[in-house]
């Protein structure tokens, strides 16, 4: 192993980064390529899980609940785990979660095949969790990763290619997904996401230099429980960290059309299967944010990234609002990809983040803001799937979630005003 090869984003000058720029380095060739692979494959799994439990219920809160599943567990790991990407070797840690979530899901996947009521219902969605769980630690390690591989404005487009990567997995995974579950059922697409996961493992073993730990020791002095409190005062002591993450968190509120997809198609009518339709309700949003992802990196100049912050923001939030009116289908399906276009407001937070952030800390950072979106959003869909059940239409739901978020999008877009005029004035 040669630690000591030049990074080729450190022989790239800004005036000739693109797109191919990026995709010349191997190493991130290598993550791009895993994270397609397993982020189509996880949102066959919540297609499955979803429209399976919704198939045997029939309850809008329980179809929500499930997805839901998918993000709580980040309470857990953003908080308890993701500090082993700082600790441990960051490779090893992805290939090694890769591995284990490769064994559950293929236990979830057998017990679907031979129970998919009751016990095994609940076993299932009890393996989902702790799957998603160990979903932190990889992700907290890959953001880790990507600043050693990728600098300056590389890493900024890099962003932008993981993230239409990320987008585009998950419009691949929900759009085909409702197609998979209905051919292969439950069991076949379960099936198909463990092989993701393995193949994930091999393109991150094979295709990624090893790096060493990148701190030795915690911050909080080796007690976990003061490295959680370490972590929590680096994101949340320092008002610019603590506006970014809160802009991050964002996403709580236009992704409420993912936990309440399986009922909102029900509701539209549209002569098509309930998977298919809802598994285009699940891809609209992410498609719109690999078209909005391209056109803000590409056609945003750098110095102007951080001013559509805000604007971008509200609009994410603030169009679904639309869907107050009871649109049909491809209405509806065109105000979600316009909110997903929205979040690429994302890219230039993430970007202030990381310069905010110190190189040995950024495992626990990203686990942090990661975890604490997660968990929000998994709260918010609960609380969401719980009045669409029993009080207001799915629509409706998704609307007043928009509102909520536009205005607090506003909030936070007046104080990233302000704590910019400071800075200006300190400098």
């Amino acid at each position: 192993m040669n630690t000591a090869a030049p990074n080729a984003a450190a022989i790239v000058s800004p005036q000739t980064v693109t797109f191919r720029s990026v995709f010349a380095v191997g190493e991130f060739r290598a993550l791009w390529l895993a994270q397609v692979l397993s982020v189509a494959g996880d949102q066959l799994a919540r297609v499955a899980m979803t429209v399976l439990v919704y198939d045997q219920t029939r309850s809008s809160f329980w179809s929500a609940l499930t997805y839901a599943v998918t993000l709580v567990p980040w309470v857990f790991g953003g908080l308890a785990l993701s500090g082993l990407a700082d600790r441990l070797p960051r490779r090893q840690l992805m290939v090694g979660c890769d591995l284990a979530r490769m064994v559950l899901v293929g236990v979830m996947a057998l017990l679907s095949l031979r129970d998919a009521t009751g016990p095994g219902l609940l076993i299932m969605v009890a393996l989902l969790f702790v799957v998603t769980l160990l979903d932190s630690p990889f992700k907290a390690a890959r953001s880790a990763m990507m600043p050693d591989i990728l600098t300056g404005d590389l890493y900024v487009l890099g962003v932008a290619v993981s993230q239409t990567a990320l987008q585009s997995g998950m419009v691949a995974g929900f759009a085909l997904g409702g197609i998979v579950v209905a051919v292969l059922h439950a069991g076949g697409a379960l099936s198909l996401d463990a092989g993701t996961f393995a193949i994930s493992a091999l393109l991150v073993q094979f295709g990624v230099r090893r790096r060493p730990a990148a701190a030795r020791s915690g911050a909080g002095g080796g007690s976990p429980l003061g490295e959680i409190m370490a972590g929590i005062r680096l994101v949340f002591g320092r008002g610019v960290l603590r506006t970014l993450v809160l802009f991050g968190w964002l996403v709580t509120f236009y992704i409420v059309p993912m936990g309440l997809a399986a009922p909102l198609a029900a509701g539209l009518h549209a002569g098509l299967p309930l998977a298919v339709t809802t598994g285009l309700i699940f891809a609209a949003g992410p498609l719109g944010t690999i078209l909005g992802a391209i056109a803000f990196s590409r056609l945003v100049p750098a110095p102007r990234r951080q001013a559509w912050l805000g604007p971008l923001a509200v609009a994410a939030c603030g169009v679904l609002l639309l869907l107050a009116f009871r649109l049909d289908l491809a209405a509806s399906l065109a105000v979600l990809a316009l909110s997903g276009a929205g979040a690429s407001y994302q890219l230039a937070a993430n970007a202030a983040f990381v310069a905010a952030v110190p190189p040995e800390r950024r495992g626990q950072a990203f686990g942090l803001a990661n975890g604490g979106m997660q968990v929000f959003q998994g709260l918010w869909i609960v609380l969401a799937g719980a009045i669409a059940a029993h009080a207001l239409a799915p629509g409706t739901v998704i609307a007043v979630s928009g509102g909520a978020g536009a205005a607090l999008a506003a909030a936070l877009a007046l104080a990233r005003h302000r704590e910019a005029a400071q800075a200006a004035l300190a400098g």
